[in-house]
Parts: structure tokens; C-alpha cells; sequence
């Protein structure tokens, strides 16, 4: 006699599942990777959320920003078969006792492998876990956390000590969207795979680096954790260290990548004196936003000088810029080659948003009977061909199909996030203790004119 044979699932259970992040970037991801046939076939998407959704009203609503958001395209026979994966689960995920319910529709489902996704505020992660932990301890799961991740390394350490309790460290994955950005990735392949810049990426050849997140919008919906953040640790401790430890690192073997990266991190040499090396800013109109205290002192700028205290990178200025409302959306690394004979420097520009590409600026004769120089370039606009567009994973796409994969490459470990939570808090302390000023810049910027003083900016409209 053949006896029946049970078919368990898979799912990736989002907690969050009715908020923005959901709608513009994961559901979306979860479509493209199963139009690619990277979903296994009893796969489910599970949006966990507090609304008076059914699935169907929850399909329906996710169908409008498929339609705006997918990287592949979207027809109504393809959504379709994609939404049959997808379940609505009304619960409070603060309510410790809804996580009973929660588990017994695994249960239903037969659903026994397990991602959960945080896609809420901080302050739910420790909520959520012990109720994951109380009610849901059999399952096999694996969690991806959304940074920032905490407010500060105290409550940062708590929070991992917490989840490493329920999931084992080995099943946390702190994801960064900047690290699955494909210029950011290419980054290595520019810096290894070319003998032309592997041989002179040091100090003796490079005069400085620039690394820019510029964005033009302002805090929008997401005022009341920005207000309690800040430029600093939303973008320079989440992201732009995890860049710099990108270009700067040593090259990885095998599977060294985070030790490189933190071995990077520690090296960086601490701030004592910020007057020169930081300066931060507000944009004007910021009190007047929804939800900001209306004598709130947080940045929405920042600019600061870092140097690298390893034999590589002595001496060479690292200059970081991010900040809200400024001129143009621009994020992108220029690498700025020390001159030779007096002629004007090369520049080697990654263009990581919104244009994806490399530039290069170089020196070559003018014609003619003189020996005068110009300044030529060649322009790789990788988005700017349509295959490339069509066939480059979505930043988000990507880092969920490494989860699943269990390949942790791109994503922090906790060793990392320590170290650049200590260089941030110090680097906010010493501003405190100098009680330097916060500066008002106007909308459309580039930042306060304080902060050309660090250095010459370039942007992508000069070049």
C-alpha cells in the first residue's frame, strides 16, 4: 500500500505586510523572482497586518503597485498565478496571544521553512520575536531585519541578543538595500578585475574619495523614527560605512568578504575634533513637517572627513555626504587620482543612482602644434541600454533571493554593525561636546555652504 504523501511549504511571512516598504519593494521582488522561476512550486507570501483586509481585498490593492513597481512585466495572467501564493493574516503584532492564532494557520497551511521579514519600526522587533518565541518556537526560520537596526549599540545589543535567543545568530540577516545595488557590487569587479586600478588603489596614487547619498525629498511619511534618528544614523551608520568598507577593503578570498570589511570598519581612525572634519545641517522647513517636534535639533544633513588608519590608506581623506531635500537624487563614489605634472586629476565616478554607469575622466593631448592638454572621458551608462535595465535584479530582488539561498554575502554581520555603531556614537558625542552648530540650508541645496569648506564637491551635474 502507497501512503499519502504530505506536501509541506515554504513561506516568507512579512510583519508589515500592509505598509509602504511591502507595496513599493517587496511584494514587487516576490513577483520578478517568480516570473524567474526562483520561487520553489508550494512557496507562500504571507502579509501580516492590522487592517480589515481579506486576501482577496489584500491581492487586489498589491495588483496596483505590481502594475507600477515590478521589474518584470506585469500582465494580469502572470499576477494572477502569482497572487495564488499570496495570504492576508489580520493580527496586532504587539498582542503576544495572537501569535497562538498565527501558528495554528501554519499549521493549517502546512507551512514548516520560514523567513520572517520586519518591515516595522524597531521598537517591534522585541515584540514580535517573543511572540514568534512563545507560540511559534518548532518552526525552522530564518529572519530578515530591516536596518536601521536599533536606536543606539546599546539597544542594538539587546535587540540581537533577543533574536539570536529565538533564531540562532546564523539566521539573522540584517539587510541593506545599498549592498544589493548593482554599481555597488560592480564596485569589486571595477576595483579586482581591472589591472589599470587594482595596482594603484592605495595612497601613493589616490588623492581622495567622495561618497554622496543625496536624495530630494524630505522625511515624508517616515517623520516620527526620523526625527528620533537623524542623517547620521540613518544613513551613514546604515549604509555609507558599509560602502566605504566596499571600496576601501582588502580583496576577499574565498568567503573572507565581512572579514575584510570589518577589519576596514575597525581601522577607521576616531574623530577627535570635529571642527573641520563635520558639519550638519536642516533643511529649511523641516519644523513645519507633520510629526516633527517643533524644536527638534535633528539633521537631516551631514558631511564629515574619515581617514583609514592602515598602511593602504594613511593619509587619504574619505569624504562622506548625505543628506535630505538637496538639489538633485544623486548617490554615487568618485575616486580622485593624485595629479601628475601639475595636469588637472583623473577622476574615476561609480554612478550608483539614479543613472547606473562608470565615467572616467582622464588627460590626452589637444591637437594641434602646442602640447596643451584636455580633459576627455569615457561614459559607461549601464542603465541607459535597455537589455541592462531589463535584465539587472532590483536591490531588494536580489537580497531576498540570497536569503533563501542562505548566501550571507550581502548581508551585514553583527560584528559590523558593532563597529560602525561605536564610530557613530562617538562621533556624536564629540559634536554634543562641542556643541557645534546645526546649520539651515535651503530646499533644492546641495547642503549648508559650511560644508564646502571639507572639500570640492562633484556632482554628476559637472561632469
Amino acid at each position: 500500500m502507497i501512503g499519502w504523501v504530505t506536501m509541506t511549504n515554504k513561506a516568507i511571512t512579512i510583519f508589515g505586510g500592509s505598509g509602504d516598504l511591502t507595496y513599493r519593494k517587496l511584494l514587487p521582488a516576490m513577483y520578478n523572482l517568480f516570473v524567474l522561476n526562483k520561487l520553489d512550486d508550494n512557496f507562500k507570501i504571507v502579509g501580516i497586518g492590522r487592517r480589515d483586509y481579506t486576501t482577496k481585498d489584500y491581492v487586489e490593492i498589491a495588483r496596483g503597485w505590481m502594475k507600477e513597481h515590478s521589474r518584470k512585466k506585469y500582465t494580469d495572467e502572470t499576477f494572477d498565478k502569482f497572487a495564488e501564493r499570496i495570504i492576508y493574516f489580520k493580527m496586532d503584532i504587539s498582542d503576544e496571544e495572537e501569535y497562538s492564532r498565527l501558528q495554528k494557520f501554519y499549521g493549517e497551511e502546512n507551512i514548516t521553512e520560514h523567513v520572517y521579514y520586519y518591515a516595522v519600526a524597531p521598537s517591534m522587533f522585541i515584540p514580535v520575536t517573543n511572540g514568534l518565541k512563545k507560540y511559534c518556537s518548532e518552526n525552522h526560520a530564518k529572519v530578515i531585519i530591516e536596518k536601521p537596526f536599533g536606536e543606539n549599540l546599546e539597544n542594538a545589543s539587546e535587540l540581537n541578543d533577543k533574536l539570536a535567543e529565538f533564531f540562532g545568530q546564523d539566521e539573522i540577516f540584517h539587510i541593506d538595500h545599498y549592498l544589493g545595488k548593482e554599481m555597488i557590487q560592480n564596485i569589486m569587479s571595477v576595483r579586482f578585475n581591472n589591472a589599470i586600478f587594482k595596482g594603484i588603489w592605495n595612497k601613493d596614487f589616490i588623492d581622495s574619495v567622495q561618497i554622496t547619498a543625496a536624495e530630494s525629498v524630505g522625511v515624508e511619511t517616515r517623520a516620527g523614527y526620523y526625527d528620533k534618528s537623524g542623517a547620521t544614523k540613518d544613513m551613514v551608520q546604515n549604509h555609507l560605512l558599509q560602502v566605504l568598507s566596499i571600496v576601501a577593503m582588502e580583496e576577499p578570498t574565498g568567503n573572507t568578504m565581512h572579514k575584510e570589511q570589518f577589519e576596514l570598519l575597525s581601522a577607521l581612525k576616531p574623530v577627535e575634533n570635529v571642527e573641520g572634519n563635520l558639519v550638519m545641517g536642516q533643511y529649511e522647513g523641516y519644523l513645519d513637517e507633520n510629526n516633527i517636534a517643533p524644536n527638534s535639533k535633528t539633521e537631516t544633513f551631514v558631511a564629515m572627513k574619515v581617514e583609514i588608519d592602515n598602511d593602504r590608506w594613511r593619509g587619504v581623506p574619505f569624504f562622506i555626504r548625505t543628506g535630505k531635500k538637496m538639489k538633485t537624487r544623486e548617490s554615487q563614489v568618485i575616486v580622485k587620482f593624485k595629479s601628475n605634472n601639475d595636469a588637472p586629476s583623473n577622476l574615476l565616478i561609480i554612478k550608483v543612482q539614479p543613472t547606473e554607469g562608470i565615467y572616467l575622466k582622464f588627460n590626452a593631448k589637444k591637437p594641434g602644434t602646442d602640447n596643451d592638454l584636455q580633459e576627455v572621458s569615457m561614459d559607461f551608462c549601464q542603465s541607459c541600454i535597455l537589455e541592462n535595465r531589463m535584465n539587472t535584479p532590483e536591490a531588494y530582488e536580489r537580497l531576498l533571493d540570497a536569503c533563501f539561498n542562505n548566501d550571507r554575502m550581502l548581508f551585514s554581520k553583527w560584528d559590523q554593525i558593532v563597529v560602525s555603531w561605536n564610530y557613530v556614537n562617538k562621533l556624536l558625542e564629540k559634536h554634543k561636546e562641542a556643541n557645534s552648530p546645526l546649520y539651515t540650508y535651503p530646499q533644492e541645496s546641495m547642503g549648508p555652504e559650511e560644508a564646502n569648506k571639507l572639500t570640492d564637491w562633484i556632482l554628476d551635474l559637472e561632469y
